[in-house]
C-alpha cells in the first residue's frame, strides 16, 4: 500500500512557492546556530517512535506517519483491522544502540569527510551542501527537521554534540534552510536533490516463504538483488544515468541513491514520470491480476523478463517453494488464461497436495501439449506465463520516495538501531555478491579498533587529521602504519573499511564528471548541455 502523504506536502505540491511549514514547534530553548535540543512533536507528547517508525526502511518526515496511522483508522476501516492485528504481534523489540556506543561511532569510525564530498559535490563548500536539510533523530526521540551546515566542520561538530541516533538527508533548497522562518512565501524551496527510490522485503511478504515483517535470510534477500539489477540496468540504459549508489538500509532492504547532475536536478514531474516508468505491479497484494502487459512487450520489459526467468527458478520455484501452499496455488491457476486447463491442472495438484513449486510450473505446460483444452490459446498461455514470472520478481518500489525533491531518506553510513548494522553502500556491479547479514555491526567495529590496537601497541598515535575546510576533514583518530608512515585511520582497521573504499572510489567518479561539466560549461559560455538519452 502506498505510503500516504502529510499535509505540508499536499501543500507543497500544489503550490511549489508556498514555505514547507515546519513538522513540530520548536523547545524555546535553543543554542545560538538555532538547534533545538528538544524538539517534542505535534502530536501532543507522542513518541517519535510511535510516528516514524525505524522498521519503516522507506523515510519520510514524522508528520506523514501520524497522517497515514489515522487514515487508517478513520478513512480504510475494511484494512485498519490487518494493520492492527500485525502491531499487536509485532517482532521482539530491538537491542538499543546505546549513547556512548553511538558518540564513539560517531567520533572514530563515520565517514564525515567523504559525506560531504558526495553532497557538495567538490573539496571547497558551496550552497550543495550548505543549503542542504537534514534531518536528526535524536536519542531522546525527539526529530529536528530543517538542519544544515556551511563546511563539513560544523557538521560533524553538531553531530558530535547531538550525538543522533540517525539522521535523514533531504534536498537542497534555494537558500538556507535554518532561515525558513525569516522568509517570505516562496523563497525558500527545493532546487535539486538525488533521484531516490527505496526496496523493503516487507513489500514482498506476499510471496516470500521464509521470513516475514521485519526479518531477513539469504533466501529472500534474493528479491532485493534482483530489483537492484532490474533498477540500475534501466536507469543506466534507458536514462544514461552513470553515478547510482546502492545502500543497504540496516535491516531489510536497499536504497538507491542517483547522483548524476541531471537527475538532481530533475523537477518533480519528471521524477513521477521516471517512478511511473518502472512501476509494473498493479494494485494490492489482495487484488486480481497485478501484471496484463501488453504485447509485444517495451524493451525494457523484455530486457527485464530475460534477466528475471533465472531468478524465479531459482527463488520463487526452489527456495521459496512458492506455490506450494494452497493459497498460493489457487492464485496461479486464477493467473491462467483457460478454464479447463486450470481445472485439469487443479485436480492434478488435489491429488497431490505435496506437489513442489518447480513440478507444478512444469505441469502447466504438459498438460496444454496433451490437448484436453480445446478452447486455449498458445499465446495467451505464453504471455500469462511471462506475467506471471514478472508479478513474482519484478521489482516492487515504494514510487511515493521517488516521485518528489522533499521526500526525506536515511544517510549511508548511519547505524540502523534494530540491528546496530551499518548502512553501508552495495557495489551494484556484484549485488549478487552482498551479504546483509555479513555488513558488520557498530559494536564489531568498536571491537575491531580494540583489537588492531592490543596486536600493534607500538603504532597508536594521537592524530586525528583533521583537515581545513577547504578539504573537509577526518572523522577517525589514526595510527601508525609501520610500512607507509602515515597515520592509520581507525575505520582501515575495521571490516568497514571495503565499503568507505567503495565510497571513496564511487565519489571520485562522480567529482571527475562535476569538473569536466563545469569546464564545458565554462568553454561553451554556460551554453554546452549535455543531451538527453531519454524522453520521459
Amino acid at each position: 500500500m502506498p505510503h500516504s502523504e502529510s499535509p505540508e506536502y499536499a501543500q507543497a505540491s500544489e503550490n511549489d512557492n508556498e514555505v514547507l511549514p515546519d513538522t513540530a514547534p520548536a523547545d524555546p530553548q535553543s543554542d545560538s546556530n538555532g538547534n533545538n535540543d528538544a524538539t517534542t512533536n505535534a502530536a501532543g507528547g507522542v513518541k517519535l517512535e510511535e510516528l516514524f517508525n525505524d522498521d519503516d526502511d522507506g523515510e519520510f518526515p514524522a508528520s506523514s506517519a501520524l497522517i497515514r496511522r489515522w487514515r487508517r483508522r478513520l478513512l480504510l476501516p475494511s484494512l485498519w483491522s490487518e494493520y492492527r492485528d500485525s502491531e499487536e504481534a509485532p517482532a521482539p523489540p530491538p537491542a538499543k544502540v546505546d549513547t556512548d556506543t553511538m558518540l564513539a561511532f560517531y567520533q572514530r569510525l563515520f565517514p564525515f569527510r567523504y559525506l560531504f564530498q558526495w553532497l557538495n559535490h567538490g573539496i571547497i563548500p558551496s550552497p550543495d551542501f550548505g543549503n542542504r536539510e537534514f534531518a536528526l533523530t535524536l536519542q531522546n526521540d525527539a526529530y529536528l527537521r530543517y538542519q544544515s551546515y556551511p563546511t563539513a566542520d560544523l557538521f560533524r561538530k553538531d553531530i558530535l554534540k547531538m550525538n543522533p541516533s540517525r539522521f535523514e538527508i533531504g534536498p537542497v533548497y534555494s537558500t538556507n534552510p535554518r532561515d525558513r522562518r525569516t522568509l517570505r512565501g516562496g523563497q525558500m524551496k527545493p532546487v535539486s536533490k538525488e533521484l531516490v527510490f527505496d526496496i523493503d522485503l516487507t513489500d514482498y511478504d506476499d510471496i516470500r516463504s521464509c521470513c516475514e515483517k521485519a526479518n531477513i535470510c539469504g533466501k529472500c534477500w534474493a528479491f532485493v538483488t534482483m530489483a537492484m539489477k532490474v533498477v540500475d540496468t534501466a536507469l543506466r540504459e534507458d536514462f544514461g544515468f552513470e553515478h547510482i549508489l546502492w545502500v543497504y538500509s540496516g535491516r531489510r532492504g536497499a536504497h538507491a541513491w542517483v547522483c548524476d547532475p541531471r537527475a538532481r536536478n530533475l523537477p518533480d514531474d519528471r521524477r513521477r514520470a521516471i517512478a511511473g516508468y518502472l512501476d509494473v505491479l498493479r494494485g494490492g497484494t489482495n487484488s486480481g491480476k497485478r501484471v496484463n502487459l501488453r504485447r509485444p512487450l517495451h524493451p525494457h520489459l523484455a530486457r527485464s523478463l530475460d534477466m528475471l526467468k533465472s531468478h524465479f527458478a531459482t527463488t520463487t520455484l526452489q527456495d521459496q517453494d512458492t506455490f506450494s501452499s494452497p493459497e498460493q496455488t489457487t492464485r496461479l491457476l486464477s493467473l491462467l488464461p483457460d478454464k479447463a486447463l486450470n481445472e485439469s491442472l487443479r485436480k492434478k495438484w488435489d491429488s497431490a497436495p505435496y506437489r513442489s513449486s518447480a513440478n507444478k510450473w512444469a505441469d502447466i505446460d504438459a498438460l496444454a501439449k496433451t490437448g484436453k483444452s480445446s478452447t486455449l490459446n498458445p499465446a495467451a498461455l505464453r504471455d500469462a506465463k511471462q506475467d506471471i514470472v514478472l508479478e513474482y520478481t519484478y521489482p516492487r518500489l515504494d514510487s511515493e520516495v521517488s516521485k518528489k525533491m522533499i521526500h526525506l531518506l536515511k544517510s549511508p553510513f548511519v547505524i540502523h538501531p534494530g540491528t546496530g548494522r551499518i548502512c553501508v553502500p552495495i557495489d551494484g556491479k556484484r549485488a549478487e555478491e552482498f551479504d546483509p547479514l555479513s555488513v558488520p555491526t557498530v559494536t564489531e567495529l568498536l571491537a575491531e579498533i580494540d583489537k588492531w590496537d592490543a596486536e600493534h601497541p607500538n603504532g597508536t598515535g594521537t592524530g586525528n587529521g583533521i583537515g581545513g575546510e577547504g578539504e573537509g576533514m577526518s572523522s577517525t583518530v589514526g595510527s601508525s602504519d609501520a610500512k607507509s608512515g602515515r597515520k592509520l585511520q581507525d575505520y582501515e582497521k575495521t571490516s568497514l573499511k571495503p565499503y568507505i573504499d567503495y565510497f571513496r572510489s564511487f565519489i571520485a567518479g562522480l567529482l571527475k564528471e562535476e569538473r569536466n561539466g563545469k569546464r564545458e560549461r565554462d568553454e561553451d559560455g554556460g551554453q554546452g548541455v549535455k543531451p538527453e538519452p531519454m524522453e520521459f
